[in-house]
Formats: structure tokens, sequence, C-alpha cells
């Protein structure tokens, strides 16, 4: 199997703070690889630096056999950031015409992908609203349609179900698996120990170190029990 993402021992501090220590993980091309933490142990930090947004201090990462960060690579990654990052004064519409114009799309190809990408989050009889007026559910929705915009081999998603409600979470995950059969490599964080069972692999992140990783199986043989939560718990308290 292809490696999609490989990162080797890295690193990041924020001045004399370390956030990341010594992060390696790779991920298969066509899995679903969570990683799994409490907030504040690094995972969007860690997110930030495979979609080139920042730099590490030490070590690599390789997306798609290409060193991170190169721009060229944007084109093939789809980002959900854990903030909406939408313009609360366009309507849904303009929003993704606005996403799609950012790639190398003709006229024709952004507008089945606004098409596409509405009617995959259910939201193409509201594309003429502004977002002002969206719920914090429809706002996650538009946030992952804008990450598919371009149709990218790799997908990123930063806590995607986070503040929406459990019928729209399983709406979400049946993409993120609908997404998976057709060959796309998804990488998603979250602290919801349920959504880590539907990974194929996870990375149980805390304090800017990985702990454990495995199939959801293998970790819980591995420690002997039969939740996440308690392999979680246990794998961090082997750290002392």
């Amino acid at each position: 199997m292809a490696s999609t993402i490989v990162i080797k021992d890295v690193c990041k501090s924020f001045g004399k703070k370390a956030v990341l220590n010594k992060i390696s993980l790779t991920v298969e091309s066509g899995q679903i690889y969570g990683l799994i933490g409490p907030s504040g142990s690094g995972k969007t930090t860690l997110v930030k630096l495979i979609v080139g947004m920042d730099r590490p201090s030490e070590g690599h990462i390789h997306v798609l056999d290409t060193p991170v960060p190169n721009l060229n690579l944007l084109q093939k990654i789809g980002y959900m950031a854990q903030a909406d990052a939408l313009y609360t004064d366009l309507t849904g519409e303009e929003n993704l015409a606005f996403f799609a114009s950012l790639f190398k799309l003709n006229k024709q190809e952004q507008k089945e992908r606004i098409s596409y990408a509405a009617n995959l989050v259910n939201l193409t009889p509201h594309l003429k609203k502004r977002i002002q007026d969206y719920s914090g559910g429809m706002k996650r929705r538009l946030s992952l349609a804008v990450a598919l915009i371009q149709d990218p081999q790799v997908l990123i998603l930063d806590e995607p179900t986070v503040g929406i409600d459990p019928e729209l979470r399983q709406s979400i995950w049946k993409e993120i698996r609908r997404l998976k059969a057709s060959g796309k490599t998804i990488l998603v964080t979250t602290h919801v120990m349920d959504e880590a069972e539907k990974c194929d692999r996870l990375a149980m992140v805390r304090d800017g170190e990985i702990l454990t990783s495995g199939t959801p199986a293998e970790l819980k043989e591995h420690y002997n029990i039969t939740s996440l939560e308690e392999v979680f718990l246990k794998a961090g308290g082997k750290k002392g």
C-alpha cells in the first residue's frame, strides 16, 4: 500500500513552548486515519503543518511523495479547519464560487463542483441564503463542501463534527466513509471516542506526543479492554 502522508520526527515549538515532540506517523492511501486527543494536545498544530500552513521546527512531512509546504500540493489537499473560515456577508453559493476560483478549474468545472459539493452536504436549497443566516450545523456542512470543492485526493478534517447535532454527525461520517470508498485518503481529528471507532487507524495524542497507535481493535486488544476511552486513559497512565 502506498503511503499518502509520512511524518518523521516532527517537533514544533512556539518560543520556548514545545507543542509537538518527535511525532512520527504514516497514513496509507485510502485510509481514514484518526488523531484522537483532548483540546490542547497538539492535534490542530500538527494538521496545520501537514497542510503547509506552518513549518515544523524539526523533522519532515511528505504528502503524496512531496515535501511540505508546497503550493502545487494544495490543489490535491482539501482542508476543513476547526473554525469555519467562511465569508458571512456572502451566500453559500458565493462562498463556494470564491473557493472554487482559487483552484485550476475552468468555469464549467467550477459550476459542476459547486453543484456536487452542495448536494453532497444537503445544502442545495440554502445556497442563495447568506452565511449569517446559517445555523452552526449548516456552516460546518458548508466548510466540508469547501474542503471538497476541487475534488482533492487527500482530505484533512479538523474536528469536522464539533458543535453539531447527532443526526448531522452521522451524515458527515457517512460522507467520510463514502469518500474513502471512492479512493480518498482522510485524516480526521476528534476528541469524541465513538468517532475514533470509525477510523481504520488511530494515533492517540496528548501533550504533543503520540501515546499509542494502531487499529481500534489492535488498541483494545493490546490493552485488554473494550473501550477506546479506557485505552486512552491507560496509555496516558503508562507515561508516568
